[in-house]
């Protein structure tokens, strides 16, 4: 049978989602969790490796096992397997047809940055410091000029494996509550590295170290080199994955309880 399940953590202290010799990673604390409650090898599949440093608070991810166990013993025994920076929200049977990866028709990203001279305390990790004045309306007017079907080569990174740079970026949006600053990002697929590049050209803008009509000329650019510092991952969140409600997966919070 096929199993999905939606996870949230702090990758603060995790070299990242994806196994990696010698290294502590949210796909590794995964996958043994759940061969603990399979009694058998689990290997997951996910909808979006994540970076060193970057959290999630709807994280999806299906594997294939002939356990049987139910929902409730799916997602507690996992969670009783896990390191407190990890926890199951959901898990449950799917459709067989149903892919974490392929069957997502849309991601949300959420970028959080601590606009203020000082740097976090607590929100350290969680949140990006800029201690430059950030000028939202700036950057919201920078972002219209990014929104469509592009070629986003002048956002992804030289490691960047996706067959196309194109994507569709279907809304980015900048608002401030106090000194907060959030950006989200919502898309059919990103490209490695994409949003906090995004968020890097956004910075400068807000910070008036950029003319807003500078994100376009980046963009039409296609060139990584064009494109300004790639924002920190410490404030970066995956938010929502979503999928056709014939898989009938459970729609949870779609943010990390900053906003």
């Amino acid at each position: 049978m096929r199993i999905a399940a939606i996870l949230e953590y702090d990758g603060s202290r995790f070299a990242g989602w994806q196994l990696q010799t010698g290294k502590r990673t949210v796909q590794g604390c995964v996958e043994e969790a759940f061969s603990k409650v399979a009694d058998e090898p689990i290997r997951v599949t996910v909808a979006g490796r994540t970076d060193a440093g970057v959290h999630a608070c709807a994280q999806v991810v299906h594997f294939d096992t002939s356990a049987a166990r139910t929902s409730y013993s799916w997602a507690r025994g996992a969670v009783s397997n896990l390191p407190p920076e990890i926890a199951v929200l959901w898990a449950g049977q799917v459709d067989t047809g149903f892919h974490a990866r392929f069957s997502a028709t849309g991601r949300h990203y959420g970028y959080f940055i601590l606009n203020r001279p000082i740097r976090p305390t607590y929100l350290a990790k969680r949140v990006t410091h800029e201690y430059r004045p950030l000028d939202v309306e700036r950057m919201q007017a920078a972002a219209r000029h990014l929104v469509g079907t592009h070629d986003f080569s002048s956002f992804r990174s030289v490691e960047c494996q996706a067959k196309s740079p194109t994507r569709e970026l279907r809304a980015l949006t900048v608002d401030r509550r106090g000194e907060l600053v959030r950006i989200h990002a919502y898309a059919n697929a990103f490209l490695h590295h994409m949003v906090r590049n995004l968020a890097g050209v956004l910075t400068d803008i807000g910070a008036g170290e950029r003319a807003p009509e500078w994100a376009r000329e980046v963009l039409n650019a296609r060139d990584r080199t064009r494109g300004g510092v790639t924002a920190p991952p410490d404030g970066l969140y995956l938010t929502a994955v979503e999928y056709p409600e014939a898989f009938r997966l459970p729609r949870l919070s779609a943010g990390p309880g900053l906003w």
